[in-house]
């Protein structure tokens, strides 16, 4: 006679046991290719296309307020350049590690000039300057500061909103282009203030 029991249980409570675990692998698998799938689409979004933002401080004002919450958009900058007018977030050149957010007003191979409260642009469609008109401004702003540059070729001129209260190229100089992150894209907070972004003012200069 045999020691062991080769059916411990009857076949249909076995049937039972095997069918139960076999629906806890199913279940475990697609758990796994949700999560799979979820961070195949997220990471690549999250870390190469868009990416959240912060606003801290009043140099934006008043097109960005402290603590709004922003969504950048990085490929845009993949496939192409940034435009006079965008508004965009960069790694601060003297610590990488921080992040602002200003305007572009000069690009690449141009003189910008700032005096008399005012910003003027030379380039090769204008070698003799042109007053940048900037409607996006508070009523009566001026931008202070006694500043002539003529931008490298991979260098842009970044001023805040806010010109009496904004850290920016006239302390700092021109930002080189591979410290330029993204341009913002939507406005997440506040709730009344949500929505998408559209900051280049296509300036025919």
């Amino acid at each position: 006679m045999s020691l062991f029991k080769k059916d411990k249980y009857p076949p249909h409570i076995q049937d039972q046991d095997l069918s139960a675990a076999k629906q806890i692998l199913i279940f475990l698998w697609e758990v796994f290719k949700v999560v799979v799938i979820s961070l195949a689409i997220i990471v690549p979004v999250r870390y190469f296309l868009i990416k959240p933002f912060y606003v801290k401080g009043a140099s934006m004002e008043p097109s960005f307020f402290d603590h709004e919450y922003l969504i950048i958009n990085e490929i845009g900058y993949r496939l192409g350049e940034p435009e006079r007018g965008d508004v965009v977030v960069f790694r601060y050149p003297f610590d990488t590690s921080q992040f602002f957010i200003k305007r572009v007003i000069g690009l690449p191979g141009e003189k910008v000039r700032v005096g008399d409260g005012q910003v003027f642009i030379f380039n090769a469609k204008y070698p003799n300057g042109m007053l940048l008109e900037e409607d996006y401004l508070a009523e009566g702003t001026l931008t202070l500061g006694d500043v002539e540059v003529t931008l490298k070729s991979d260098e842009y001129y970044l001023l805040g909103d806010n010109r009496l209260h904004s850290l920016d190229s006239r302390a700092f100089g021109p930002v080189k282009r591979e410290y330029v992150v993204g341009k913002t894209l939507w406005r997440g907070w506040p709730v009344n203030r949500i929505g998408i972004l559209t900051n280049n003012l296509n300036y025919n200069l």
